[in-house]
């Protein structure tokens, strides 16, 4: 029923989206660039050929665009950007080389005190994904190495940033940045919300920290 009811509102949301298009177009204004930001987690061996059929779908219905992009966007253009939560070994095993086989630029978002380890939340995740490690500092070295990679912060410790307290949030935002920047050898600047949580605050936070771009899981245009 839950998926039911969110197939329903988007398909509203659809509806009104060509609507209004239709609309413009009469008018002879172009639509307004859209730009969606498509996030996963896990990619595991079963679900490659999924994970594969849909960046297909995706070069039909868009153009791919980094998550660091500053270009103007087209009017009456659809842009897609695709991210990964949680740095897992299976994003580089499964979809790496089916974005690098379809030119699609991508971003992986690490939580840096996990580095290499078998998280402490996946305890409850589902069976495909429970087995999941992150990425050692080699292999996150090697898969920036690829020009079509960036690799963002997701803290240290994957913690709800609006839960921690002022102090601790900020010593998860600069900790992580300079854990991955020491990993890397280049700046990270942006930068995932573990569970999207957010406020205008943690954002402040996050600018002032460093961080050029911020993601998050709630629903908002992106790129205004």
């Amino acid at each position: 029923m839950k998926r039911l009811v969110k197939l329903a509102i988007s398909l509203m949301v659809r509806a009104g989206d060509v609507l209004r298009n239709t609309v413009l177009r009469l008018l002879g204004c172009p639509p307004p660039p859209v730009c969606v930001v498509l996030y996963y987690h896990a990619v595991p061996a079963p679900h490659r050929e999924l994970f594969a059929r849909q960046m297909d779908v995706l070069l039909k219905l868009a153009r791919p665009l980094a998550s660091g992009a500053t270009v103007k966007l087209e009017p009456g253009q659809h842009y897609a950007v695709v991210t990964f939560d949680d740095g897992f070994i299976s994003v580089r095993e499964n979809a790496a080389p089916e974005l690098r086989r379809r030119q699609i630029p991508w971003t992986i978002f690490v939580p840096s005190g996990c580095v290499g380890q078998s998280p402490g939340w996946l305890r409850h995740a589902a069976p495909a994904v429970r087995h999941e490690r992150v990425m050692t500092p080699d292999e996150l070295r090697a898969l920036g190495n690829d020009p079509l990679v960036t690799i963002g912060s997701h803290t240290v410790a994957h913690a709800q940033l609006v839960e921690v307290g002022t102090e601790r949030a900020a010593a998860e935002l600069a900790r992580s940045k300079a854990d991955l920047e020491h990993i890397l050898e280049r700046p990270v600047d942006q930068f995932s919300y573990p569970f999207g949580a957010r406020t205008p605050a943690l954002d402040e936070q996050a600018h002032t920290a460093g961080y050029r771009r911020l993601f998050t899981s709630n629903p908002a245009p992106a790129f205004r």
